[in-house]
């Protein structure tokens, strides 16, 4: 059976994968001239890397890590030691450990808490454990029911001390969902809590050891077109042309290297578009669709990736920190978390910044000008003095629109992967999966959507039932 798949990220690349996988026969299409969407890098004229974000892999990523596995790349993880660490920012240059100990869950990071003493007091850690009691103990169900209140709200009902807030969870949910705490969905946070809290390994973080374009993505591109897929890049889709029953006819596709348009035909059709550009490709006959038009409450946030060589080491930590900066969300030295971006003499520091609704339209040299200021206040010792630290160079990535927004009653919003047409799916960490937007929402989606197509035709296209979420291993 032909598929047609628009969008060549990490969930168009696993519905790929997976339907190969079943016997079916893909035609992957992305519009740019890179692949991975939002894991998308480049390289520039020196040859380095720069990405679209700075993405790590937590060991609660069951399917990305299987999917790795089953592509026989999990070796290109290069797992860093059990710990967060966040910044202190009226410390300037000091950091704030939270080690993990490699004992059972939850009590691992009970441990960790409790042997913190640089941030929480022993009251507010006991009311930051008294607080989570009920995520921990009522589950899922639990945390996906706190979609109607924002954190901060939430924190606030369990009587969890502001302080931890302050300290803990503006960080997280920045790094989380590029958005603060009184924006964001109880739902997000917690969720990765449950996950952090039940899995020995969840909280442990990865580095890939190059850049996601070629160290991911393009071994799952091989492996498709190895079993008699197709992926074709600068191939934009312009239009989903419908039957008279509103089913979908083709995929009208322009080719930018001809100049040309194609209908692209196939026997089911996927969409594995940002919902942002999703919704303005939707057909007129569905936009009167219950499910298409709870999609319009779902929009991506605006996401600044900024990357800075320096001509000194910065910093030693092979590690992703935490800033709790107002600016910065998270950050790492790539040259020492990353084998192919390592230096042993200088850093490539790699940020994110966020929330950046209020900077994203600004030019890049008030971007730059902004980091380069919350800088000096996290690396004081290496900007004063007779021989300050020297920029090289900086590239600055804009993602208008990323990740969905996870604010609170987006969950309401968010579509299966199996719709009401009975050709045509969708993909894409917006749909609903446990994983919320992420780098394991995306894979899941795809994976998902590739069993929903399987499903669906094995029963017959009338068969409109989504299919069961796998068992995480």
């Amino acid at each position: 059976m032909r598929v047609a798949i628009v969008g060549a990220g990490l969930a168009g690349l696993a519905c790929a994968k997976y339907l190969v996988d079943m016997g079916h026969t893909p035609i992957l299409m992305e519009s740019r001239d890179v692949l991975g969407g939002l894991v998308a890098a480049w390289k520039d004229e020196d040859g380095d890397w720069y990405e679209t974000g700075l993405h790590v892999f937590f060991g609660a990523y069951p399917n990305m890590l299987q999917l790795m596995g089953e592509l026989g790349i999990d070796d290109r993880l290069q797992w860093k030691e059990h710990t967060l660490i966040f910044n202190q920012p009226e410390k300037p240059g000091v950091l704030s450990r939270f080690d993990v100990p490699d004992i059972p869950a939850p009590i691992n990071i009970i441990t960790s808490i409790l042997r913190n003493n640089d941030m929480l007091t022993w009251e507010q850690k006991l009311r930051f454990a008294v607080g989570l009691l009920p995520a921990i103990v009522r589950g899922q169900k639990y945390v996906e029911d706190m979609d109607q209140y924002s954190l901060l709200e939430w924190l606030r009902m369990r009587g969890v001390d502001e302080r931890v807030n302050s300290d803990i969870f503006i960080a997280a949910s920045k790094a989380l969902t590029f958005i603060n705490p009184e924006e964001v969905s109880a739902t997000v946070p917690l969720t990765a809590l449950n996950r952090f809290l039940q899995e020995r390994y969840g909280s442990k973080i990865a580095f890939l050891d190059g850049s996601p374009t070629e160290r991911l993505c393009q071994p799952i591109v091989d492996y498709v077109t190895e079993r008699g897929g197709e992926v074709h890049l600068k191939r934009p889709l312009k239009q989903i042309v419908l039957n008279p029953d509103s089913t979908v006819k083709g995929f009208l596709i322009r080719d930018l290297d001809r100049g040309e348009e194609e209908l692209v035909t196939a026997d089911a059709y996927v969409s594995a578009l940002p919902v942002d550009v999703m919704k303005v490709l939707m057909p007129e006959p569905w936009k009167g669709i219950d499910v298409f038009q709870k999609m319009e409450g779902l929009e991506g946030v605006p996401v600044i990736n900024i990357h800075l060589w320096f001509d000194r080491k910065m910093t030693d930590v092979d590690q992703l920190l935490f800033s709790r900066s107002p600016l910065l969300s998270v950050y790492a030295d790539m040259s020492n978390t990353c084998a192919e971006y390592a230096n042993p003499d200088r850093s490539m520091l790699e940020l994110v910044l966020a929330p950046a609704k209020d900077w994203i339209d600004k030019s890049e040299a008030e971007i730059l000008a902004a980091t380069m200021e919350e800088l000096h206040r996290l690396f004081p010792n290496h900007f004063g003095g007779e021989d300050p630290a020297q920029l090289l160079k900086s590239k600055i990535v804009k993602t208008p629109r990323s990740v969905y927004t996870a604010s609170p009653g987006r969950q309401a919003c968010r579509p299966d992967q199996a719709t009401p047409i009975a050709n045509f799916f969708l993909a894409g960490s917006y749909t609903m999966q446990r994983y919320l937007g992420s780098m394991e929402g995306a894979v899941l989606s795809g994976k998902l959507a590739a069993q929903a197509i399987n499903q669906r035709y094995e029963h017959g296209v009338s068969s409109t039932t989504p299919p069961r979420e796998p068992v995480a291993v």
